[in-house]
């Protein structure tokens, strides 16, 4: 990439600039499904790169596509067109792990057996599933249930024995399909601390679908806001705010408050027309 740069003499230069590739570089996806009644566009046209280290969240009105969109990019679904590409365009697909929303962990294994599980699969031994798994249920602050079972745990802990469990393959890439979205408030601030101190920690990319303004702007970097069905990308919002963030603070901010409107501005027009193409009141 070149840009202008003023030198000392007030002239400018052109220079080059290094910028890392995108982790995944995503043109022209669709994905149309074949039904009953016909086929059924999911998401149409999406461009978007994924960069390196970010926390990207994805709002839209429900049965826009996000989770099909977020499906494609773990490789959970074929496009139908377009292409999904990591920073070079010859490498291999970024490591990644997905944690779905609700009762997805293992409910006959205990803690540490769910959260070895991803490494069990890839042939990982014993002392080195142990190493990892400890080091990962100190940061998610299970150790002292390592031998529970998920029927002894309430519904937060249990996803953090999820985020665990996709922490433990060590993945290039994040994915969350509304991990919060069945937990009451108070657990999901909670939570949503943890996963910002531990993506902080490991400075992993994410990418988190939410139906929550709040929860998008409080975690990532950018937001980016899908149509109504069939899901395209409306707008791209950057979140400026300071990290770490406190959320007891952040709220207040009122930069916040800005761009909490931007994001309900874009959305609600989609909002309204994906309920009244279910005929839902309004």
């Amino acid at each position: 990439m070149t840009v202008a740069v003023a030198n000392e003499s007030g002239t400018v230069d052109d220079r080059e600039v290094v910028t890392d590739p995108p982790l995944v570089r995503i043109r022209g996806l669709g994905r149309v499904f074949e039904t009953a009644a016909g086929p059924v566009t999911a998401v149409r046209a999406i461009d978007l790169d994924i960069r390196r280290r970010e926390f990207l969240a994805i709002v839209g009105p429900s049965g826009c596509g996000k989770t099909t969109l977020l499906r494609m990019i773990a490789g959970l679904e074929t496009p139908t067109s377009g292409r999904i590409e990591t920073g070079s365009a010859a490498a291999d697909r970024p490591v990644n792990a997905m944690v779905f929303q609700g009762h997805s962990v293992f409910p006959w294994m205990t803690v540490r057996q769910n959260a070895e599980y991803g490494l069990a699969i890839r042939g990982a031994g014993k002392p080195e599933r142990a190493g990892i798994v400890d080091s990962l249920l100190e940061t998610v602050g299970l150790i002292e249930f390592s031998r529970a079972y998920p029927h002894q745990l309430s519904e937060g802990m249990r996803q953090r024995v999820a985020i665990a469990r996709a922490l433990a393959v060590d993945p290039d890439l994040l994915l969350m399909d509304e991990p919060f979205g069945s937990l009451d408030e108070q657990t999901r601030f909670i939570l949503q601390d943890e996963v910002l101190r531990i993506w902080g920690e490991t400075q992993k990319t994410v990418i988190v679908v939410t139906h929550s303004i709040d929860e998008a702007l409080t975690l990532a970097d950018r937001v980016i806001v899908m149509t109504a069905h069939p899901g395209a990308i409306k707008d791209v919002v950057d979140v400026p705010l300071a990290r770490p963030r406190d959320q007891a603070t952040l709220r207040s901010d009122p930069e916040f408050g800005r761009l909490f409107g931007r994001i309900w501005d874009s959305l609600r027009s989609e909002v309204l027309e994906a309920r009244a193409a279910s005929g839902s009141p309004r």
